[in-house]
Order: C-alpha cells, then structure tokens, then sequence
C-alpha cells in the first residue's frame, strides 16, 4: 500500500514526472537507442516546467494591462479576483490534465483504426491548451471532483474532438491542398469554418488573395513574436500615454507601480515582458510537445495503416501567403473594435493575444480565401477577432473565473470558447 501510495503521489500526483514516464514508456516501446531514451524524457520534463516560468511572466504583465485599460475605460469593477491560476492549477491538477491528453490521444487512434475517420492528431501543443481549459471548466463547474471521474470525461471529450475535428475541415482543406494527403489538426477549425462559409456566400472567389503583390516591408508580420510585441507594445503605450494625462487615484497608483522609471517606458517594457513570456511558455511546449508527439506517432501509424496526420495551422499558410496577412490584418481592426467595444458595454478589458490572433486568422483567411477571393480572407479575420474576444470574455468571466482566467486570456482559443459552453453543460450533467 505504501507502495503504491508513493507512485501516487511522486509520478501521477507531479504532472511532469507522469509526462516524462509516459515518454519513456512510448520510446522504449520502439526500442530506441538508450541515447535517445534519456535525451527525449528529460527534454519532456524539462519543457513542462518550463510552461510554469513562463506563465508566470505573463501572469505579471496582465496585472498591469488590465488595471491600465480599465482605468482607460473608467471601469470600477473588480479586477479577475481569487483564482488558482496555472502554476497551482498545475500542481493540483496537471497530472489528471497530462493523463488524460495521453488516453484521449489513444482513443483518436482506435478510432481512426476502427471508424472511416482516419485522422490523427498530431498538434500537441493544443493538445495540451485544450485539455487543460477544458479541466478548468469542469472544476470550475462541478467542485474539485475525483481524479479518476476528471481523466476519463476529458480523455473521451477529447479523443472524439481530436478525431471529428480534422473531418469537418477536410473539404476545405482538400480545396486548399489540391489533394488529401494531411488534415487540418488545430483549434482554429470553428474560425477557419465559419470564414470558409462566410466566403462562399459573401466573398468573391475570382479575386484571389494571390494575384495581389504585398511589398516586403510587410513581411515581418509572418513573425508571432514581432507581431506579439509590437501590437501589445502599441495597446500598451497608448494606455500609458492616456493614463499620463489623467489624474485620478487610479492613474497616480499605475504610475506610482514604476517607481523612478518613465511611465510610458515601463508600459512599454510590460509588453516585452508580455512577449518574452508567451516566448517562454511556446519554448517549454514545443520542448515537451517534440518528445511526446513522435513517441506515440510511430506506434499510432503503425496500428491505423493509411491514416491522415492532422497538423498544425501553418501547413496552409504556404499556399496563400497573402491570405495569411489580410486575415491577420482584418483580425488586428477588429480586435482593437471589440476592446473599446467591450470595455465600454460589459466593463471586460480584452487581451487581443496576437500569438492567438496570428495563427487563427491566418488560418481562416486561407479558408475564406478559398471559397470567398480577398473578401472571404478579410472577413475570416474579422470573425477570428470577434470569435476570440467575445469568447475569451465568456471563458473568463463566467465559465472558469476561479479556475485559470489567467491562461484563458492568453492560451485559450476559438474551438476552446464554442465548445467551452458544451463542456459546462456536460460537467453539469455527468458529475
């Protein structure tokens, strides 16, 4: 008893341990070499911790974004309030999250193996997101239920998810790819739909994105990281620089937080730290994300025959480059919209994450390009932002606000807030 009391608590109950104990377990069983065993676990273990540093970083710059834009606003509600946030969430939680992905993933593969849907998904990192917020809405919903009752409900969520996803955006991705060799495995598939729709019915399919020249000065925005600091850079300042004329309570307490520091320049360092720690968070993922994918994607090929990999978004940005940006730019108008929309009507300052923003709208301009020319591919960026900031305001306010709100802002996305609603009702009914 004692026994299994210590593996309880020193490999499921640490959330890093359990992942590098399944990596392990996924390497050896393709016998590889001994070199590549050690290398791949400790690089897994290593990675998830990572996640927590970085969060912790972006945690600190939002508590300055969301007073500075509420005082902005002239908003008095509260700020998001008592909250475990994701370096606790993790330590409570993180093993039944990382089980759970890791069980739903072999339900994808059996149901590839044994249905007509043979897709695999292969994006770990949003394996990983998506999980995660889900278990946020289920704790936030029923209580802090048993670890068994959460692994099962996620991994069954997730394994059918994992595998209609990649279904439903097939067409399109066929009309993009001009063939069906590889699926579309990425949380933008509600976006990338609704902007495929919106575009054939609303777009002009002759005019496409590709027969325009974009100059190369533009071309900095195929870089997330750029475009993360810049935009925030630029929310940021213009924060500070209102903030610097106004004297309330409020605005002589945010300028007060700089110390002897330029007002204005400690904004502006804030939106570098943003950047540096969503850079941070993306290192530790894709650390532990390039060890785990490939340990179970030689054991998952070799049992599905002939199965499609879903992969992440940018495996269409290639074939409409142009799309990418004008679906970016359409996101960019109209998530700076929806922040002094919101602030104004419902007191929410949203967090327009351009790393969100970029890939999602990128995306769904390729789908609205497809059926709908320029047109389609702008408006799938407008409908990313207003999917992504209406839906980060629900996720946040109402469907986890004790839980992780904090991640929400940052790491949740646009299948996470259309299905976020479907998980609450579910967690209503089955605990």
């Amino acid at each position: 008893m004692d026994v299994i009391f210590w593996i309880a608590t020193n490999i499921f109950g640490q959330a890093a341990m359990l992942l590098g104990f399944i990596v392990l377990l996924g390497l050896l069983l393709q016998k590889k070499s001994t070199s590549q065993v050690i290398s791949g676990t400790f690089k897994a273990i290593i990675g998830f911790l990572i996640i927590s540093a970085g969060a912790g970083v972006i945690t600190g710059a939002l508590t300055v974004f969301e007073p500075l834009w509420k005082e902005v606003f002239n908003l008095s509600e509260e700020p998001l309030g008592s909250f475990m946030g994701q370096e606790v969430f993790n330590a409570r939680y993180g093993s039944a999250v990382t089980l759970a992905m890791t069980l739903g993933f072999v339900i994808n593969v059996l149901l590839a193996r044994f249905t007509k849907l043979k897709y695999i998904y292969l994006t770990g990192h949003m394996m990983f997101w998506t999980t995660t917020i889900f278990a946020g809405i289920v704790i936030q919903t029923a209580g802090d239920v048993s670890f068994i009752k959460l692994v099962i409900f996620l991994a069954i969520i997730m394994g059918l998810y994992w595998t209609i996803q990649p279904a439903l955006t097939q067409p399109f991705m066929r009309k993009i790819m001009g063939n069906d060799n590889i699926a579309l495995g990425h949380t933008s598939a509600s976006v990338s739909l609704l902007s495929a729709l919106a575009g054939k019915y609303l777009g002009n399919k002759e005019n496409d994105s590709e027969k325009i020249k974009l100059p190369k000065g533009l071309e900095f925005l195929r870089d997330s990281n750029v475009i993360t600091a810049l935009t925030m850079g630029l929310l940021f300042l213009v924060g500070a620089i209102i903030i610097s004329f106004k004297d309330t309570p409020g605005a002589q307490e945010l300028v007060a937080a700089a110390g002897e520091q330029n007002f204005i320049v400690y904004a502006i360092i804030q939106s570098f730290t943003f950047a540096a720690g969503i850079a941070v968070v993306l290192l530790g993922v894709r650390m532990f994300i390039g060890e785990m994918v490939p340990a179970f994607k030689g054991i998952a090929t070799k049992i599905v025959p002939g199965a499609k990999p879903a992969l992440d978004s940018p495996v269409v940005f290639p074939f409409a480059p142009n799309a990418v940006i004008l679906g970016f730019l359409g996101a960019f108008v109209g998530a700076l919209i929806w922040l002094v929309v919101l602030g104004n009507t419902v007191s929410y300052v949203f967090v327009p994450t351009m790393i969100v923003l970029f890939f999602h709208s990128a995306t769904a301009g390729v789908f609205g390009n497809a059926t709908g020319g320029v047109r389609g591919a702008v408006m799938g960026g407008f409908i990313t932002a207003t999917v992504v900031a209406w839906g980060q305001f629900i996720m946040v306010k109402m469907l986890l606000p004790g839980t992780v709100p904090d991640t929400a802002m940052w790491a949740a996305d646009s299948d996470m807030f259309i299905l976020g609603p479907i998980i609450r009702l579910l967690a209503q009914l089955f605990f």
